[in-house]
């Protein structure tokens, strides 16, 4: 049986312009694995300050709405006479309630807390 093929025996010098080739390339592939390097640096030091900063801010409920010392947020929220509230959501600072009007029609009311006042009205009809 003969002896396994040994490559490394007749390997020969490569010819100059492959040499230059083979030298761009291998240059061309240490760049671009050191600019993704760099890449993924960012994004990695982008994620820690947004999990640092995002961590310690604590939300406000109402944004910038003055509550009194020790007692409840109180206004009035003025709807048509004969409103009845279905539902209500509130998100932030805005509070959204559903209402039947007298005349049994629906409208969506969206209220502002810190400004204190309704900033929307929506009718809602059936197609």
């Amino acid at each position: 049986m003969a002896g396994p093929y040994h490559d490394e025996e007749d390997e020969k010098p490569l010819d100059p312009a492959v040499e230059r080739v083979r030298r761009k390339l291998v240059r061309f592939a240490v760049i671009n694995i050191g600019l993704l390097l760099v890449a993924v640096m960012a994004v990695a030091g982008a994620l820690v300050y947004k999990s640092r900063t995002t961590a310690t801010a604590t939300p406000v409920i109402g944004g910038d709405i003055p509550t009194p010392a020790g007692g409840p947020l109180t206004g009035d929220i003025v709807l048509p006479a004969g409103a009845r509230i279905v539902s209500q959501a509130i998100s932030g600072g805005r509070l959204s309630l559903d209402a039947e009007l007298a005349d049994g029609s629906r409208t969506i009311f969206v209220y502002d807390m810190a400004e204190r006042r309704i900033i929307g009205q929506f009718a809602v009809k059936a197609q």
